[in-house]
Protein backbone atom coordinates (compact mmCIF):
# COMPACT_ATOMS: atom_id res chain seq x y z
CA UNK A 1 0.00 0.00 0.00
CA UNK A 2 0.99 3.17 -1.05
CA UNK A 3 0.81 5.55 1.90
CA UNK A 4 1.66 8.74 0.46
CA UNK A 5 -1.58 8.41 -1.52
CA UNK A 6 -5.20 10.47 -0.55
CA UNK A 7 -8.47 10.25 -1.92
CA UNK A 8 -11.40 11.32 -0.55
CA UNK A 9 -14.78 9.28 0.46
CA UNK A 10 -16.88 8.84 -1.74
CA UNK A 11 -15.36 8.52 -4.54
CA UNK A 12 -16.33 6.91 -8.06
CA UNK A 13 -13.88 5.59 -11.27
CA UNK A 14 -14.50 5.45 -14.42
CA UNK A 15 -12.83 2.36 -16.93
CA UNK A 16 -13.24 3.41 -20.77
CA UNK A 17 -11.02 0.58 -21.37
CA UNK A 18 -10.22 1.06 -24.92
CA UNK A 19 -13.72 1.95 -26.25
CA UNK A 20 -12.11 5.87 -26.05
CA UNK A 21 -8.96 7.27 -27.33
CA UNK A 22 -7.70 10.77 -28.58
CA UNK A 23 -9.85 13.69 -28.38
CA UNK A 24 -12.68 11.96 -27.08
CA UNK A 25 -11.47 10.63 -24.07
CA UNK A 26 -9.76 14.03 -23.31
CA UNK A 27 -13.42 15.15 -23.57
CA UNK A 28 -14.55 13.26 -21.38
CA UNK A 29 -11.98 13.22 -18.88
CA UNK A 30 -12.23 17.09 -18.88
CA UNK A 31 -16.13 16.79 -18.22
CA UNK A 32 -15.25 14.26 -15.30
CA UNK A 33 -12.48 16.66 -13.88
CA UNK A 34 -15.72 19.38 -13.68
CA UNK A 35 -18.60 17.05 -12.21
CA UNK A 36 -15.59 16.36 -9.66
CA UNK A 37 -15.66 20.00 -8.59
CA UNK A 38 -19.26 20.17 -8.74
CA UNK A 39 -20.54 17.02 -6.47
CA UNK A 40 -16.90 17.31 -4.31
CA UNK A 41 -16.58 13.95 -4.95
CA UNK A 42 -13.10 12.72 -6.24
CA UNK A 43 -13.03 10.34 -9.39
CA UNK A 44 -10.31 8.10 -10.75
CA UNK A 45 -10.23 8.04 -14.73
CA UNK A 46 -8.58 4.50 -15.73
CA UNK A 47 -7.20 4.76 -19.08
CA UNK A 48 -4.77 3.40 -21.37
CA UNK A 49 -1.05 4.57 -21.34
CA UNK A 50 -0.98 6.38 -24.50
CA UNK A 51 -3.36 8.86 -22.78
CA UNK A 52 -1.99 8.96 -19.53
CA UNK A 53 0.18 12.69 -19.90
CA UNK A 54 -2.48 14.22 -22.01
CA UNK A 55 -5.21 14.04 -19.68
CA UNK A 56 -2.60 14.67 -16.69
CA UNK A 57 -1.92 18.07 -18.39
CA UNK A 58 -5.29 19.31 -18.99
CA UNK A 59 -7.12 18.21 -15.78
CA UNK A 60 -6.87 19.24 -12.50
CA UNK A 61 -9.60 17.21 -9.59
CA UNK A 62 -9.42 13.39 -11.61
CA UNK A 63 -6.57 11.03 -9.89
CA UNK A 64 -5.65 9.72 -13.75
CA UNK A 65 -4.24 5.58 -13.19
CA UNK A 66 -3.07 3.56 -15.70
CA UNK A 67 -4.75 0.15 -16.87
CA UNK A 68 -2.31 -1.99 -15.90
CA UNK A 69 1.34 -2.09 -14.87
CA UNK A 70 4.57 -4.75 -14.88
CA UNK A 71 6.46 -5.54 -12.35
CA UNK A 72 10.06 -4.92 -14.22
CA UNK A 73 13.02 -3.00 -13.62
CA UNK A 74 14.52 -0.02 -15.65
CA UNK A 75 16.39 -1.79 -17.85
CA UNK A 76 15.35 -4.73 -20.21
CA UNK A 77 11.65 -5.30 -20.92
CA UNK A 78 10.53 -4.95 -24.73
CA UNK A 79 6.78 -4.31 -25.06
CA UNK A 80 6.59 -3.97 -21.04
CA UNK A 81 5.03 -1.00 -19.19
CA UNK A 82 7.57 0.17 -16.93
CA UNK A 83 6.50 1.77 -13.27
CA UNK A 84 8.82 4.59 -13.51
CA UNK A 85 7.47 5.57 -16.93
CA UNK A 86 3.86 5.53 -15.75
CA UNK A 87 4.89 7.55 -12.98
CA UNK A 88 6.89 10.16 -15.49
CA UNK A 89 3.71 10.33 -17.91
CA UNK A 90 1.90 11.67 -15.19
CA UNK A 91 -0.09 9.05 -13.56
CA UNK A 92 -0.89 8.68 -9.83
CA UNK A 93 -2.26 4.87 -10.15
CA UNK A 94 -2.54 1.68 -11.60
CA UNK A 95 -5.48 -0.84 -12.08
CA UNK A 96 -4.26 -4.23 -11.84
CA UNK A 97 -6.16 -7.59 -12.44
CA UNK A 98 -8.51 -6.71 -14.09
CA UNK A 99 -10.76 -9.62 -15.59
CA UNK A 100 -9.78 -8.75 -18.51
CA UNK A 101 -6.25 -8.57 -18.06
CA UNK A 102 -5.45 -11.51 -15.05
CA UNK A 103 -2.42 -11.87 -13.16
CA UNK A 104 -1.18 -14.72 -10.47
CA UNK A 105 -1.07 -13.62 -7.07
CA UNK A 106 2.53 -13.74 -6.79
CA UNK A 107 2.11 -11.53 -9.71
CA UNK A 108 -0.29 -8.92 -7.91
CA UNK A 109 2.23 -9.28 -5.27
CA UNK A 110 5.74 -7.72 -6.90
CA UNK A 111 3.12 -5.15 -8.82
CA UNK A 112 1.89 -3.61 -5.76
CA UNK A 113 5.76 -3.80 -4.48
CA UNK A 114 6.81 -1.71 -7.28
CA UNK A 115 3.84 0.83 -7.50
CA UNK A 116 4.46 1.11 -3.85
CA UNK A 117 8.35 1.91 -4.53
CA UNK A 118 7.75 4.29 -7.12
CA UNK A 119 4.78 6.03 -5.52
CA UNK A 120 2.07 4.80 -7.24
CA UNK A 121 -1.55 3.74 -6.04
CA UNK A 122 -2.69 0.71 -6.28
CA UNK A 123 -6.59 -0.29 -7.20
CA UNK A 124 -6.43 -4.15 -7.97
CA UNK A 125 -9.50 -6.40 -8.88
CA UNK A 126 -10.80 -9.66 -7.48
CA UNK A 127 -13.44 -11.76 -8.00
CA UNK A 128 -14.68 -14.70 -5.68
CA UNK A 129 -15.04 -13.41 -1.81
CA UNK A 130 -12.12 -16.26 -1.85
CA UNK A 131 -9.98 -14.07 -4.08
CA UNK A 132 -10.87 -10.87 -2.45
CA UNK A 133 -9.09 -12.32 0.65
CA UNK A 134 -5.87 -13.12 -0.64
CA UNK A 135 -5.67 -9.76 -2.32
CA UNK A 136 -6.48 -8.12 0.45
CA UNK A 137 -3.45 -9.83 2.24
CA UNK A 138 -1.26 -7.88 0.05
CA UNK A 139 -2.36 -4.42 0.59
CA UNK A 140 -3.32 -2.64 -2.43
CA UNK A 141 -4.83 0.90 -1.99
CA UNK A 142 -8.40 0.22 -3.30
CA UNK A 143 -9.42 -3.09 -3.94
CA UNK A 144 -12.62 -3.71 -6.34
CA UNK A 145 -14.85 -6.76 -5.85
CA UNK A 146 -16.47 -7.53 -9.20
CA UNK A 147 -17.85 -11.08 -10.05
CA UNK A 148 -16.50 -11.94 -13.51
CA UNK A 149 -19.76 -13.06 -14.33
CA UNK A 150 -21.42 -9.59 -14.25
CA UNK A 151 -18.72 -7.29 -15.75
CA UNK A 152 -20.37 -5.53 -18.55
CA UNK A 153 -23.83 -7.21 -17.99
CA UNK A 154 -26.15 -4.60 -16.44
CA UNK A 155 -27.00 -6.65 -13.54
CA UNK A 156 -25.47 -5.42 -10.43
CA UNK A 157 -23.72 -7.89 -7.30
CA UNK A 158 -26.44 -8.86 -5.00
CA UNK A 159 -26.38 -7.74 -1.43
CA UNK A 160 -25.24 -10.74 -0.14
CA UNK A 161 -21.82 -10.41 -2.31
CA UNK A 162 -21.41 -6.71 -1.57
CA UNK A 163 -22.04 -7.09 2.39
CA UNK A 164 -19.20 -9.94 2.41
CA UNK A 165 -16.69 -8.47 0.65
CA UNK A 166 -16.86 -5.46 2.44
CA UNK A 167 -16.60 -7.30 5.68
CA UNK A 168 -13.75 -9.66 4.33
CA UNK A 169 -11.80 -6.45 3.68
CA UNK A 170 -12.12 -4.31 6.46
CA UNK A 171 -11.58 -7.58 8.74
CA UNK A 172 -8.18 -8.13 7.08
CA UNK A 173 -7.14 -4.60 6.11
CA UNK A 174 -9.32 -1.28 6.88
CA UNK A 175 -7.16 0.90 5.60
CA UNK A 176 -7.79 -0.67 2.05
CA UNK A 177 -10.55 0.97 0.58
CA UNK A 178 -13.08 -1.60 -0.43
CA UNK A 179 -15.23 -1.26 -3.89
CA UNK A 180 -17.30 -3.34 -4.57
CA UNK A 181 -18.58 -3.23 -8.51
CA UNK A 182 -19.14 -4.97 -11.75
CA UNK A 183 -22.53 -4.82 -13.77
CA UNK A 184 -23.68 -1.12 -13.05
CA UNK A 185 -25.30 0.81 -15.70
CA UNK A 186 -26.99 3.72 -13.93
CA UNK A 187 -27.29 6.03 -10.64
CA UNK A 188 -29.47 4.22 -8.92
CA UNK A 189 -26.95 0.91 -9.07
CA UNK A 190 -24.19 3.49 -7.82
CA UNK A 191 -26.39 4.64 -5.31
CA UNK A 192 -27.47 1.25 -3.41
CA UNK A 193 -23.47 0.54 -4.02
CA UNK A 194 -22.89 3.04 -1.53
CA UNK A 195 -25.96 2.87 0.46
CA UNK A 196 -24.75 -0.90 1.00
CA UNK A 197 -21.86 0.85 2.46
CA UNK A 198 -19.10 1.36 -0.06
CA UNK A 199 -16.85 4.49 -0.12
CA UNK A 200 -17.65 4.28 -3.58
CA UNK A 201 -18.66 3.11 -7.04
CA UNK A 202 -17.90 3.14 -10.50
CA UNK A 203 -18.68 2.31 -14.29
CA UNK A 204 -17.07 0.82 -17.68
CA UNK A 205 -18.67 -0.06 -20.40
CA UNK A 206 -22.30 1.72 -19.29
CA UNK A 207 -20.73 4.53 -19.75
CA UNK A 208 -18.54 4.18 -22.92
CA UNK A 209 -21.51 2.96 -24.89
CA UNK A 210 -23.75 5.33 -23.90
CA UNK A 211 -25.07 8.29 -26.54
CA UNK A 212 -24.27 10.82 -24.04
CA UNK A 213 -21.56 9.40 -21.91
CA UNK A 214 -21.03 12.38 -19.92
CA UNK A 215 -24.90 12.84 -18.78
CA UNK A 216 -25.13 9.25 -17.72
CA UNK A 217 -21.47 9.28 -15.93
CA UNK A 218 -23.22 12.84 -13.84
CA UNK A 219 -25.78 10.86 -13.29
CA UNK A 220 -24.15 8.24 -11.45
CA UNK A 221 -21.85 10.90 -9.94
CA UNK A 222 -24.45 12.82 -8.26
CA UNK A 223 -26.47 9.50 -7.11
CA UNK A 224 -22.72 8.46 -5.34
CA UNK A 225 -22.55 11.65 -3.69
CA UNK A 226 -26.61 11.60 -2.36
CA UNK A 227 -26.55 8.24 -1.28
CA UNK A 228 -22.75 9.19 0.98
CA UNK A 229 -24.67 12.30 2.25
CA UNK A 230 -27.86 10.68 3.31
CA UNK A 231 -25.70 7.60 5.51
CA UNK A 232 -23.89 10.88 7.01
CA UNK A 233 -25.94 13.70 7.88
CA UNK A 234 -25.68 14.70 11.23
CA UNK A 235 -22.61 12.23 11.92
Amino acid sequence: MYRGYKIKEPFFEYGPKCYMYGDTLLEIAKGLDRLSEKYDVDIILDVPDTEIKNIADHTKNIHVYSQHMDSLPVGRGMGRTLPEALKAAGAVGVMLNHAEHKLTLPEIAEAIKRADEVGLATMVCADSVEEVEAVARLSPNILVAEPTELIGTGRPAGREYVDSVIRCIREINPEIKPFPSAGISKGEDCYNIVKAGSPASGCSSAIAKAENPLRLAEEMIASVRRAWDEIHQGA
